[in-house]
């Protein structure tokens, strides 16, 4: 739980090192996130609050509360049916109408609706995770209400990540990302205006934590490598007053059309998309 020493650039899509870090001028492409800021209106996020604080907030782990749209599942035995799932709640239908505007969630169906509360009196926090991928697809998406935060994202694997140093002799300012993927060296000046080569630097993957930046009402969509190789967390510092988070899960490609499982997949995704649900 130390200082991320890299942060996500949503403008350039790179992972920028941070500037105390051992990292500072050193950048590298992070694929698989998208980030949308004021995704909802101040009016929509309390009115969502509101709506949700009617139902009973459940104890979750490490100091969370939580309220469950979803079918009854035992992801170690790989078992799921309907349950008492009644859908996703009514507020929720014009939230997953205006992510079609979005094009990274093209088709994106959910199936699922997980809101947690997170307060700092209670020390509320996620460890470093994958979510399942036997029942959950491609992309996970998730509308940060209340307050800012932070998602921290590291990496188990046992390979090393490339960085490109991030300025360049023209302007002294960040490279633009497509310099950084087709080249293999950037070229910067000294102080005597003569050229030298920067070549790029190979670090362990387990020395890089990556922090994107959530500001409040903002949406975030986590695919591809961000989805399937980088855990993400969010630490008990980065929770400064209380936080409600909506995340939403489409279903794996298991249960989906010509997966071994279609027919529950339908099932389970009309009555999902009622919007007649109350938390499981």
């Amino acid at each position: 739980q130390g200082e991320d020493n890299f942060t996500y650039c949503p403008a350039t899509g790179l992972a920028k090192g941070n500037e105390h870090s051992e990292f500072a001028g050193w950048a590298f492409p992070f694929p698989g996130v998208f980030l949308t800021e004021e995704f909802v209106s101040e009016e929509e996020e309390a009115e969502m609050v509101a709506l949700m604080d009617r139902d009973e907030w459940k104890p979750s782990q490490s100091g969370r509360k939580k309220q469950d749209y979803g079918p009854k599942v035992n992801f170690k035995k790989q078992r799921l049916k309907a349950g008492s799932f009644t859908g996703l709640p009514s507020f929720s239908k014009k939230i997953v109408t205006q992510m079609k505007a979005c094009s990274v969630l093209g088709g994106f169906l959910p199936v699922e609706q997980c809101n947690l509360d997170y307060r700092p009196e209670r020390g509320s926090a996620i460890d470093p995770h994958f979510d399942d991928w036997w029942l959950w697809g491609e992309r996970l998406v998730s509308l940060n209400l209340l307050s800012n935060t932070v998602l921290s994202m590291s990496c188990d694997s046992e390979d090393s990540i490339q960085l490109f140093p991030t300025f360049s002799k023209e302007s002294g300012e960040l490279s633009p990302p497509g310099s950084l993927t087709e080249t293999s060296a950037c070229k910067s000046s000294n102080k005597q205006g003569t050229d030298y080569v920067l070549s790029p630097r190979l670090v362990p993957s387990k020395e890089v934590t990556v922090a994107i930046h959530l500001p409040r009402r903002s949406l975030v969509v986590l695919h591809g490598d961000a989805r399937y190789r980088w855990k993400h967390a969010i630490y008990r510092k980065n929770i400064e007053r209380r936080r409600v988070c909506v995340t939403f899960r489409e279903l794996s490609a298991e249960f989906s059309t010509g997966g071994r499982h279609e027919e529950l997949g339908k099932e389970l995704l009309e009555i999902a998309l009622s919007f007649q649900g109350t938390p499981v």
